[in-house]
């Protein structure tokens, strides 16, 4: 049956529109995948808790996500394909590192943990990257430098313990006290004054700190050259200098964030990112 000309051309139309597409381009190819996610929530975790475990053993539910992550740094020649295995641990989180300096960047913003900038363009055209988390910019609360997501996590820590914390030392203090060996060079850390607390107030401040997402510790003068005080070290904050970060994969694995790597000490709660806390 022959077609008035005008509708022969709708048809066509028709037909051409459900081949490509409503924007006229080959329908995404009618096989085109969508790329799949990096879980950066669950990536930046690994890359905490993977290098200070004993073995192999796989962070769960970063899996996937770091699989990803491996391959192309494995496809960039930074990574060997042995290691390409889930497991974030110290090859990796070198690897990335090595990767952060190629994009021309230095100190914090290469020390191997994923950040927001570095992971999206290692992921471009390869994957996308959800539960994007950063430390937001630095900022000064109770005399020291802090970044705002520590800030916003001491507010809430105070909130849930009813008084306010004093801070004896912030971040992004490099050298500025030798006996916390690094752990406050960068992001994320802050030390607690505990004067005028008793024992059972000291250990209601550190679950109130744990329970947002830091790991913190009760500090006694036995454990080394320092006063009475709190440490805490705020989880996946991807400004964490080395130390720091083997602190908060230590505090996973149930140890007490020392150079000893003894059984926690502190107040036992969920362990929490800050993120998952507020998704509670």
């Amino acid at each position: 049956m022959n077609l008035p000309s005008s509708a022969a051309a709708l048809l066509g139309a028709v037909l051409l529109t459900s081949l490509t597409g409503a924007s006229g381009t080959p329908a995404q190819a009618a096989g085109a995948k969508a790329l799949p996610n990096v879980n950066m929530e669950a990536t930046v975790k690994a890359a905490q808790i993977d290098p200070r475990r004993a073995g192999s053993a796989l962070t769960p539910g970063a899996k996937a996500s770091v699989l990803l992550v491996e391959r192309a740094l494995r496809d960039r020649n930074l990574l060997d394909a042995q290691w390409v295995d889930g497991h974030f641990g110290t090859t990796t989180v070198a690897a990335y590192a090595k990767y952060q300096k190629s994009l021309g960047y230095t100190g914090l913003d290469a020390n191997g943990l994923p950040g927001k900038t570095s992971l999206a363009k290692l992921g471009a055209g390869r994957f996308t990257v959800t539960r994007v988390i950063g430390p937001g910019a630095r900022v000064s609360t109770g005399g020291v430098l802090v970044n705002t997501r520590t800030r916003d996590m001491l507010a809430e820590a105070e909130r849930l313990l009813g008084r306010d914390l004093v801070l004896d030392q912030g971040s992004y203090n490099p050298g500025g006290d030798p006996t916390s060996a690094g752990t406050h060079d960068g992001g994320g850390v802050v030390d607690i004054s505990v004067e005028g607390m008793s024992p059972a107030v000291r250990t209601a401040a550190a679950r109130a700190l744990r329970r947002v997402g830091f790991a913190a510790w009760v500090r006694s003068p036995e454990q080394g050259d320092w006063p009475w005080h709190i440490h805490a070290a705020a989880i996946s904050d991807t400004d964490l200098s080395s130390q720091a970060q083997h602190q908060t994969g230590d505090y996973y694995l149930g140890l007490n964030g020392l150079a000893g790597r003894n059984p926690d000490d502190g107040p036992q709660v969920a362990i929490r990112t800050w993120e998952e806390y507020q998704r509670r």
